[in-house]
């Protein structure tokens, strides 16, 4: 296994786990954001007010993009596994 044949593999690891996160990053950083300012404008300073929608739009979020998640990280699995003969020879 050469060094550029590492890179590679470790580039589409790391391109595929952004691809999963992605999503619901940005979710819950939006809501965090919208949270915050409703927060500042009614000078509510309850912690628990910013968690709680959040969890629930990062679950909608995993409801509506996991079947996506799950064929993406299971097409990138088949790949690695089919790979190993050219990865070692």
């Amino acid at each position: 296994m050469t060094p550029d044949t590492v890179l590679e593999v470790g580039q589409q690891a790391l391109k595929v786990t952004a691809l999963l996160s992605a999503p619901m990053l940005i979710s819950v950083l939006i809501v965090g954001l919208i949270v915050g300012m409703f927060q500042t404008v009614t000078s509510i300073q309850e912690m628990t007010l910013s968690f709680i929608p959040k969890l629930i739009v990062l679950a909608l979020v995993l409801a509506v993009g996991g079947p996506w998640m799950l064929n993406l990280i299971s097409d990138f699995m088949v790949q690695m596994f089919e790979d190993i003969p050219d990865l070692i020879g």
